[in-house]
């Protein structure tokens, strides 16, 4: 991939409305959707900023045409397209060089001619190794002189409680404030995420029964069809604990498991979830399984290759593919609850859902016959939030369809939040090291015990030991 800086520079601020920002094809980090839907000021202007000297603008668009050029349905869109491509500019250098910085400084400041302020965003899409260098070099460069500047930073923010504290350490003694501080973790901008609260907190049927003498036990399920697929040497250095499991899905934890915010704010809300990481009990080993895939020799394409068959990955490998870990909160509402976050790649489906599921009857009339209800919220595919109860028939469940409207995409939401100033759906200082203090003291002795996973087949729904281990805490596994 290449690495790449991205100067999002606008002049004015003149927004209604928050929208998604939408990550392209690993390329660049804006779609034309916002554009041609003119949610986007007027003067917005988008520098890039690569290390590779090959990501030309006219590079940049023969990735992305072939996913865009096909779905224009008129001669008016194909010109808003051609248009969108006129505020792009691109450039390349050493991003912790200041002297690289200069073509770029002279393409935004000759937007800031007018009265209105100049406002920027400066996106990293970087490996955290070269954040604090990079940060440092354009804080004296790329600072807007009217405006305001806003930093986004897209994962991972570090790998453990040292390194994550390093970069933070890093941007204050910079001098970079935490209201210019915008960690994005694109799955808070989901449409189904975004909905917890609301569900949670704006509705009287939930509420009362969330908490530990009604509720078992909380799945965070996320399954993925597809291997690495070339990504080996990234995941090589993080896992998929540190990739997605650390990130994504513990704020999806949090989101389910927080306190009621006094408002919407996000001071209040961010709050809410730093006081639930801080109750949450460091992970233990124990508590751990770990899976790495084969290749299944029944498999088609990808299926038949393992992790270890990618060219970047040691055949010897430990790292894992796929996990199982338990999560304890120990306050009133959750003491007693165990919350499970399983994720895996080279799965049987794509999925990623949270499991509520309560507990059992304390006398059954129906003979033993009942399953346990549950409160489902499905992040991906199609966004539903269901409920499973046990009736006469076999079990039927209405699933509230978002129909055929568009729906803008996490990214796109995000980035409209950070030309808003809306902080609440992006990741705070004391959350990030509060969430890094769960997990350290698992993932190094994990990294030091240097164990096998265990073997799952690619396409595998799960594996014994992963089974073992939620029902050791009581899931009790039914059919979907």
């Amino acid at each position: 991939m290449i690495q790449k800086l991205i100067l999002l520079y606008y002049s004015g601020l003149r927004l209604t409305n928050t929208y998604n920002f939408l990550h392209k094809n690993n390329t660049i980090p804006i779609d034309s959707t916002l554009y041609k839907t003119g949610q986007l000021p007027k003067n917005f202007q988008i520098a890039g900023f690569a290390h590779n000297e090959n990501a030309t603008v006219a590079y940049i668009r023969s990735t992305v045409d072939p996913y865009v050029v096909n779905t224009l349905k008129d001669s008016h869109e194909k010109q808003q397209y051609e248009d969108f491509w006129k505020i792009v500019t691109y450039n390349y250098g050493d991003s912790t060089a200041t002297k690289d910085y200069a073509p770029v400084v002279d393409i935004v400041d000759k937007f800031e001619t007018g009265k209105t302020k100049g406002h920027r965003i400066v996106y990293f899409a970087l490996p955290p190794d070269i954040f604090a260098n990079t940060s440092a070099a354009l804080k004296s460069t790329l600072l807007s002189k009217t405006g305001w500047t806003r930093l986004v930073i897209e994962k991972p923010f570090g790998r453990d409680s040292e390194s994550s504290k390093e970069l933070s350490d890093a941007l204050k003694s910079q001098g970079w404030t935490e209201d210019q501080i915008y960690r994005i973790d694109h799955y808070l901008g989901k449409e189904m995420v975004q909905n917890i609260l609301p569900i949670r907190f704006g509705n009287n049927q939930l509420e009362p029964t969330w908490n530990r003498q009604y509720i078992a036990n909380v799945e965070i399920l996320f399954k993925e069809p597809f291997g690495t697929q070339g990504r080996g040497k990234y995941f090589e250095k993080y896992g998929i604990i540190r990739d997605v499991v650390q990130n994504h899905l513990l704020q999806v934890l949090t989101l389910v498991a927080m306190e009621r915010p006094d408002t919407l704010s996000a001071s209040d809300i961010r709050g809410q979830k730093l006081k639930l990481l801080q109750s949450m009990a460091n992970l233990k080993v124990s508590d751990v399984v770990l899976g790495q895939y084969v290749g299944n020799p029944k498999g088609v394409g990808e299926a038949q290759k393992g992790y270890t068959d990618d060219k970047d990955v040691p055949k010897n490998s430990t790292t894992s593919t796929f996990s199982v870990v338990v999560l304890h909160i120990d306050n009133d509402r959750w003491k007693g609850v165990p919350f499970f976050i399983r994720s895996g790649k080279a799965t049987d489906e794509s999925r990623v859902e949270v499991r509520v599921q309560y507990k059992p009857l304390d006398k059954d009339l129906f003979g033993g016959q009942s399953k346990r209800d549950m409160t489902i919220f499905r992040i991906q595919p199609n966004e539903a939030v269901y409920q499973k109860f046990n009736v006469k028939r076999p079990v039927y469940y209405e699933i509230y369809s978002l129909g055929n409207a568009y729906l803008p995409d996490a990214y796109e939401r995000l980035l409209m939040d950070v030309l808003n100033g809306i902080q609440s759906n992006f990741v705070g200082t004391d959350e990030l090291a509060e969430a890094w203090r769960v997990f350290t003291p698992a993932l190094h002795a994990i990294d030091d015990a240097q164990e096998m996973p265990h073997e799952y087949v690619f396409g595998a729904q799960t594996f014994k030991e992963a089974d073992d281990l939620e029902a050791k805490y009581g899931l009790i596994r039914q059919n979907n």
